[in-house]
């Protein structure tokens, strides 16, 4: 078979032609790629957790808090808009990482410090992510660090765990805590109810460029993803003031009272400190402060009978300061240490008998 292209007709016929296959000709059934429609899906609001934590390495800004922001599904990237006042909002951050963040489905009681929490075992349920397991030593060398808290921005106490066992979907049982890490005992409540917020310490949340001058002032921040701008309802709305909670001294340890009512009782301490904490090598630890300082309260109940300010971590309570304070057995005597930047951190308790 041909197909005839030029035919001359004159003396002779001059005939070009091509031979052919017919069935180039036929209409091929194969499948045509046609376009296809994707359903629309609107974005969602993401669900940010602003964390005014202590210093957890010692090379954050003190003063800065921390943003963790998870949302299902993921936009993507996360913008961060902030401003003094609910107007002329301005681009602090993008964060392209989602943070692991999960929900508690089982009550945690107050647990020891200093040593291993062996007690029930915490059922949490992550929204995304996965939780593993690390051995005693990386966790004693920081591993596995989680903020457990009521989503507000101070309170957040720091755990570490070493088992991590997985029971359902996202679901996982978590045994081997060393609980109030980095100061945080100061945060522990009688028992962090089901429903508590956890975020996993591993990087992924970011310290906020918050100028000093801000600390302690409230600032009006928008959250959303970074596709769209910060007028479209996707976007979360959050007023937060921070206190910059990594200046704040730890609680001092090792209280003790010397004596009992009706005497002089002879109180100390030890003092703590929240940078370079960890050496062995040195007589005692670091300052941290510009001074050493502790504010000393007598207490009872909410009303102060007496409050003094010390330079040594011990202190004399005297017949005659007794009496002028009317002083009970049952009031309570606390002490915290000062910083100039923060004020008084957190405080230890003793009863007076």
């Amino acid at each position: 078979l041909f197909r005839l292209d030029r035919i001359e007709m004159a003396e002779a016929q001059m005939v070009e032609a091509v031979r052919i296959d017919p069935g180039a000709y036929e209409p091929a059934d194969v499948p045509e790629d046609l376009p296809r429609a994707s359903a629309f899906v609107a974005p969602t609001p993401v669900a940010p957790f602003f964390m005014d934590l202590p210093l957890l390495t010692g090379d954050e800004v003190p003063h800065a808090p921390h943003l963790a922001v998870t949302a299902d599904p993921w936009p993507g990237t996360v913008a961060v808009y902030g401003a003094p006042s609910d107007e002329g909002y301005a681009l602090e951050e993008i964060i392209a990482a989602r943070s692991i963040v999960g929900v508690t489905e089982t009550p945690l009681p107050a647990g020891p410090l200093g040593r291993w929490d062996r007690g029930a075992d915490l059922q949490l349920r992550l929204i995304s992510g996965s939780l593993e397991a690390r051995d005693s030593l990386a966790v004693l060398n920081g591993e596995n660090a989680l903020a457990i808290g009521d989503g507000s921005n101070g309170n957040w106490e720091i755990i570490q765990f070493r088992e991590a066992e997985l029971v359902a979907p996202n679901t996982y049982l978590l045994r081997g805590r060393l609980r109030g890490q980095l100061g945080s005992d100061g945060l522990m409540p009688e028992v962090w109810p089901e429903g508590s917020f956890v975020v996993l310490l591993d990087g992924t949340p970011q310290q906020l460029d918050l100028p000093l001058d801000q600390r302690r002032i409230a600032r009006h921040y928008l959250i959303g993803p970074a596709r769209r701008g910060y007028e479209d309802p996707s976007y979360v709305h959050r007023i937060e003031a921070f206190d910059g909670n990594g200046l704040r001294p730890y609680a001092p340890v090792h209280l003790r009272l010397s004596g009992a009512l009706g005497a002089d009782v002879a109180v100390s301490w030890i003092r703590r400190t929240r940078i370079e904490g960890d050496s062995w090598d040195l007589p005692d630890v670091p300052l941290g402060e510009a001074r050493e300082q502790y504010r000393v309260r007598i207490l009872r109940g909410q009303t102060l009978l007496r409050e003094d300010i010390t330079t040594q971590s011990a202190w004399a309570y005297d017949l005659a300061m007794q009496a002028a304070d009317t002083v009970l057995p049952g009031d309570m005597f606390e002490v915290a240490q000062l910083s100039d930047r923060f004020g008084a951190g957190f405080a230890a308790r003793a009863v007076l008998e």
